[in-house]
């Protein structure tokens, strides 16, 4: 999920405080929307994306009464010395930073799911902490192939983060789902927006990131993708290039026995304002344990 972002001011009290708290954020539309925001206005703020999940959405949800267990995990095997630099956006660096995300997701219908996430982190030589919570609901918008993308939409709420990772109280995320399939070869698109409800950067807009996928269908087990992740900063006055976030990832991704679904690869930041390499590492398991609503009708669009 996210950070919320804050600007630095020339009041030095206010710069102090910016030591510590950082803009959080996530990911753009396509490529050309990426290009532009890189050039918009700057800002003097710094542009944060969420580590804890490193994951491209898919048009497709959990089937209806169909459970999933997922865990993302993310260290950084490269990054910055300091707090409030790279991923870190607390007061711990993210050198050595460990990144665990604990995930269960329920179909509550053929086109809707609800999650529930649990966050924690292990900062280099700090032990492991509670980092947040996070609840969401993801959906698709009518059958596949109906219209020329495969639309989906995403509303999550982070609730409770731990200041020492995160400068924001509570924050909202939105992001469209875009998804097109040609062939063996799969794009999904997710921009990212996301507004700060309570703690520091509460009354700034929303920012703007992204997590685009490319991925090649080769074989059950064992197939190739790129990912690409980035924050730009708030919508209005983006970040300059250098305090922007990007990263490209090759990932190898595939089903392995039992059921048990893996994504893993580094991931190289592309800015100054990057950490330098991220390895990540994701499973998920699904079964269906029931019903709880009955069948979506054949001719709804959205549940």
């Amino acid at each position: 999920m996210g950070r919320g972002g804050i600007s630095h001011s020339v009041d030095r009290a206010f710069e102090i405080m910016t030591d510590y708290c950082v803009t959080k954020d996530r990911r753009p539309i396509g490529i050309l929307i990426l290009l532009a925001i890189l050039f918009l206005s700057p800002s003097r703020a710094a542009a944060q994306l969420d580590p804890w999940e490193f994951e491209v959405y898919p048009y497709l949800t959990e089937g209806r009464g169909t459970a999933e267990l997922e865990t993302d995990n993310a260290v950084v095997a490269n990054g910055h010395s300091h707090s409030g630099e790279g991923t870190a956006a607390g007061t711990f660096r993210s050198q050595g930073m460990w990144y665990n995300q604990y995930e269960f997701t329920y179909g509550l219908t053929d086109r809707i799911e609800a999650a529930a996430y649990l966050l924690m982190a292990s900062p280099d030589g700090h032990g492991y902490w509670y980092a947040g919570s996070k609840y969401r609901l993801r959906g698709r918008l009518f059958d596949p192939d109906v219209l020329p993308v495969d639309l989906g939409w995403y509303a999550e709420f982070e609730w409770r983060q731990a200041p020492r990772f995160d400068s924001a109280d509570t924050e909202i995320e939105l992001r469209p789902i875009i998804e097109k399939d040609l062939g063996q070869f799969s794009l999904m698109v997710n921009p990212v927006f996301e507004k700060v409800l309570s703690g520091v950067g509460r009354k700034q807009g929303f920012e703007f990131g992204y997590s685009t996928g490319a991925y090649y269908r080769w074989m059950r087990y064992l197939s190739p993708g790129v990912e690409f992740y980035g924050a730009a900063g708030m919508i209005d006055n983006t970040n300059p290039l250098s305090e922007q976030q990007h990263y490209v990832f090759p990932v190898l991704w595939g089903e392995l026995p039992h059921g048990i679904e893996y994504n893993l690869g580094p991931g190289f930041g592309l800015t100054r304002g990057s950490d330098h390499v991220i390895v990540k590492f994701n499973l998920e398991i699904e079964r269906f344990v029931g019903a709880v609503f009955g069948p979506s009708s054949d001719n709804g669009w959205f549940f």
